[in-house]
């Protein structure tokens, strides 16, 4: 039997030519610019050439052949155009009809009588817009200038257009199921997602008249193409009908599903002998069936798919797509489970040999632990743990599948933007799949994994849909245990899955997806943290990495601090992991060539090994000049000092602030502001102060962006120390955000702005007093050394952190002489 593309293009003068036709539409790949604005036209007197199909001409006209073999030669486009009316000999370009097709030879023959037979390929329609330079048929064949057909598609729910498209399906399967040199073009055709290459290429194997066929060229709205392509199919149904009848009065018919069958059973017999039997696939899912533990539902939709690949034909398309379908729902786990471990002893023991500190965090997933314990249910929390890069979140997941006994499963949702990734495809696509949710649980093998969703701060949306709307359905313990995917189109239940999400920076994430988590920080680590966990953790696996033994290489404690202090930046340990690494390369150099050297690397030997330190912390600096003082700040890396300078000039009491401020930053700025100037009495401000100066406030480092309300305090006490001329103490640093009504409220990142405090060598710490609870959560170790203040009011800050007495040479308010009466009067 002939396939699909032999039938189209067998034809020109008994010389068979096979010429592969793409199933799309080759139109949207033309760049037209190098087509040019003028074409060569090929008049048709009754036929016309539809777009995605081929057509063999016999050009017997002398303009005609010498067009189509220099087209072939150049390998260039031309214009296949119908005539409006056939009679006439040599048409010229008002002769043709309006619209035609771009098209190309790919077989041309020239004859001994001259003429030329050719196999040409319609590609675009186009339209003509007018006469080329050659509008004399009888000395050159024409030329037009043109303009591309753009196709108008109806939208996606058009019910009434998808209708139509089933309609034309089902008249053409009836028209070629007539044809048994045709039966092949049915599993083409149905498988073209494009109506209009769909459409050229039923016309393409049917008799429809070249006139229809040049009618439908003229119409833009496929839509209405298709309605008039019905209409012309269903003419040429009744047509074939007659036909058919009139050949079964005369031969006696082999029938259909008999003859089917027989040729099913020489491919079945052959695939035998090759060793490639499809029905052993269906045998092996069939047996594997038996001993399948899965609810009711997922069983009928196997036993339904298992019947229905029996019917199909193996050489069907179809036939891959329902098998795959099959072994998917096989694959699955649906019923099965691991056993949990739910022994709190043995879990603490695990996370505190994965992870160093992070003892908050533990503490709150022991609390997770025992309540899943004591419920005697699967049902799991949805946990999402936020926090900077490289603090340990994503290994805190596989901890604590490690301590649970179960499976341990990660997606990165980073830069993901297509729902169909979590929900899956619908299978009419070709290359359907499950959403990744499907497929991880497949890939775990098991119903009850702990998940791993990483990153789900960065998933993004765009116009294939919002894969953050898919996650709400996943991570709600209401919703989840019905859980539907397109591809499986059957609920599985996923609330036995202990889904863990992470993410930097929760802003990001939606409030409906936030609502569904329950949030666990996982802050930074402080310096004592890092190097305990460099000695437990980082050095001896990155040791094993490089082939080097303990004592190959030492890294005592001052060198760590050298490390963590001065090359790296960073509030977890993944910069610390990569400097340690380069110092392990260092040394196998010298292991590897038997070089003399010292393990013990000192800090001395790390500028050499490393080169000059990478980063300067902030250090305290003491100054008695008014109005400069120190507050605290937190970064990604840690926590640092914000120094915040404030001057007086004279002027006009306008005010400047510098320093690359966020808007919230702003409003705390100009809250100090105002509180100060209504506190000017109880201050001993003068009033006067404020006009006759302009006032300057400056936060360094212009070039790092700063927001927040923590900076509220300091930016009063530098106002205070500046308008009252009276320093700042020695050695203090403070954060807390300012009220209008000069109340000091609770910040945020404590842990780490007391790390820095320390390291820049402050002593002395102010904050509000909500914040007491943060101090009492801190290892006391960490803050030997330190003495914390806790105030209410902002004005409590005053007599404790300024100066009694003034500077010397102080700001003062210039006093004004009064004139004497008559001073302005003339003399006469």
């Amino acid at each position: 039997m002939k396939g699909f593309s032999d039938i189209m293009t067998n034809g020109i003068n008994g010389i068979s030519q096979v010429i592969k036709i793409p199933l799309n539409d080759e139109s949207e790949n033309i760049d037209w610019q190098t087509i040019g604005e003028e074409i060569p036209v090929l008049p048709l007197k009754n036929d016309a050439l539809l777009p995605n199909s081929v057509l063999p001409i016999q050009a017997s006209r002398p303009t005609s052949a010498a067009m189509l073999k220099d087209a072939f030669d150049s390998k260039t486009y031309f214009a296949v155009m119908t005539q409006s009316d056939p009679a006439i000999n040599n048409p010229k370009v008002e002769d043709l009809m309006e619209y035609g097709t771009l098209s190309k030879a790919v077989r041309a023959i020239e004859m001994p009588d001259g003429s030329v037979s050719a196999l040409v390929i319609g590609v675009a329609r186009i339209k003509i817009t007018a006469p080329g330079s050659y509008n004399d048929p009888e000395n050159h064949y024409l030329t037009i200038r043109y303009q591309p057909c753009q196709d108008e598609y109806p939208d996606k729910d058009d019910k009434e257009f998808q209708a139509i498209i089933s309609s034309i399906k089902d008249t053409a399967k009836k028209i070629f199921a007539q044809f048994g040199t045709q039966a092949e073009a049915m599993f083409a055709f149905t498988d073209i997602e494009s109506p209009a290459l769909m459409m050229s290429l039923i016309a393409a194997h049917t008799e429809i008249s070249g006139r229809d066929k040049a009618e439908l060229l003229t119409i833009d709205s496929v839509k209405e193409r298709a309605a008039k392509f019905l209409e012309l199919l269903g003419k040429e149904e009744q047509k074939v009908k007659l036909q058919i009848d009139v050949a079964q009065r005369v031969k006696q018919k082999l029938d259909k599903d008999q003859r089917d069958y027989i040729i099913n059973q020489q491919i079945k017999t052959l695939q035998k002998e090759l060793g490639n039997d499809p029905s052993s696939a269906i045998i092996d899912i069939e047996e594997r069936a038996k001993n399948k533990d899965w609810p009711p539902h997922a069983k009928a939709a196997f036993e339904k798919e298992l019947k229905r690949l029996k019917t199909l034909n193996p050489q069907s398309p179809d036939f891959a797509t329902e098998l795959n379908y099959a072994q998917t729902i096989l694959d699955l786990p649906w019923n099965t489970c691991t056993d949990d471990d739910f022994t709190i002893a043995d879990a603490r023991k695990t996370l505190d040999d994965d992870h160093y500190g992070l003892e908050k965090v533990k503490e709150r997933i022991l609390e997770y632990l025992a309540v899943l314990k004591l419920k005697k249910n699967l049902k799991s929390p949805i946990l999402c743990l936020y926090g900077p890069p490289g603090v340990g979140k994503t290994s805190l997941g596989k901890s604590i599948a490690k301590a649970l006994n179960r499976k341990y499963v990660r997606v990165s949702l980073g830069g993901l933007h297509d729902e169909a990734e979590i929900r899956g495809h619908r299978r009419t696509y070709i290359g359907a799949m499950p959403g990744r949710i499907i497929l991880n649980i497949k890939k775990a093998g098991a119903s009850n994994p702990v998940f791993v969703l990483d990153e789900i701060d960065k998933i993004d949306s765009s116009f294939r849909g919002d894969p953050a709307s898919a996650m709400l359905e996943v991570l709600d313990p209401e919703q989840n245990a019905e859980f539907h995917d397109n591809f499986l189109d059957l609920d599985y239940d996923l609330s036995k899955v202990m889904f863990i999400a992470t993410a930097n920076n929760i802003s990001k994430i939606s409030d409906a997806l936030l609502d569904r988590m329950e949030l666990i920080e996982v802050s930074g680590y402080v310096t004592e943290e890092k190097i305990e966990i460099a000695k437990r953790h980082l050095i001896p696996k990155i040791l094993a990495d490089h082939g080097l033994k303990s004592d190959d290489l030492i890294i005592p404690d001052e060198t760590l601090k050298l490390l963590i202090d001065s090359y790296t930046r960073e509030s977890g340990v993944r910069e610390l992991s990569n400097v340690l690494s380069s110092l392990a390369r260092k040394t196998a150099v010298k292991v590897a060539s038997d070089e003399p050297y010292s393990p013990t690397i000192t800090p001395d030997d790390v500028q050499k090994a490393l080169g000059i330190p990478k980063y300067n912390h902030d250090e305290y600096f003491e100054t008695h000049q008014p109005g400069v003082i120190p507050g605290l700040a937190w970064t990604s890396a840690g926590g640092e000092l914000l120094y915040i300078e404030a001057l007086l000039s004279n002027g006009t009491g306008t005010l400047n602030i510098t320093g690359n401020l966020g808007k919230v930053m702003k409003e705390s700025a100009e809250i100090a502001i105002n509180y100060l100037c209504a506190n000017e009495d109880a201050l001993g401000i003068n009033h006067k102060m404020f006009k006759e100066f302009d006032l300057s406030l400056h936060f360094p480092e212009g070039a790092v962006p700063k927001d927040g309300p923590s900076a509220g305090i300091t930016i009063f006490t530098a106002l205070a120390s500046l308008y009252t001329q009276r320093p700042v103490r020695p050695h203090i640093a403070m954060t807390g955000e300012l009220t209008l009504t000069g109340r000091v409220l609770a910040v945020g990142g404590i842990k780490e702005k007391i790390l820095g405090a320390k390291r820049a060598g402050i002593k002395h710490i102010f904050m509000s007093e909500q914040n007491r609870r943060d101090i009492q959560e801190i290892n006391p170790l960490y803050i030997e050394g330190l003495e914390f203040h806790y105030v209410k009011t902002a004005m409590e800050l005053i007599p404790l952190v300024l100066e009694d007495k003034q500077v010397e040479n102080p700001i003062k308010v210039k006093a004004r002489t009064s004139k004497k009466k008559g001073d302005n009067k003339s003399n006469a």
